[in-house]
């Protein structure tokens, strides 16, 4: 049992370290990033620009990091189906991240006349 419980640590930590690599040799583009979440239906549960939904988390402004993302993605037990490189790849990935690291944070409340 302990060789099995190795063995799986150590897969673990070779996948983990493939996707930090694989996500920092990466270049997202936020623009391509904004066509893959629209045309993957991303939209449908986190909102139009990330902001979450009934059944979707929010996910920008500051989107949790490129390595949690993918992770997240292509191994999901939730209601998220997992979505496999063959589906979304790795670069499409990196570019959702990018368009949602681009989408800026509204205004503060305070700074609002009608909600003061």
């Amino acid at each position: 049992m302990k060789k099995y419980t190795v063995m799986m640590s150590l897969g673990v930590a070779l996948m983990s370290t493939a996707l930090h690599l694989n996500a920092q040799t990466m270049t997202g583009s936020a623009e391509s990033g904004k066509q893959a979440y629209f045309k993957n239906g991303c939209w449908g549960c986190h909102g139009f620009v990330g902001q979450g939904g009934i059944a979707g988390p929010k996910l920008a402004p500051e989107p949790k990091p490129i390595e949690y993302i993918q992770a997240f993605v292509r191994h999901t037990k939730g209601p998220m189906p997992p979505y496999s490189e063959k589906i979304l790849s790795n670069q499409e990935l990196v570019d959702i991240h990018a368009y949602l690291k681009s989408i800026q944070k509204g205004p503060d409340y305070k700074s609002i006349p009608l909600l003061n």
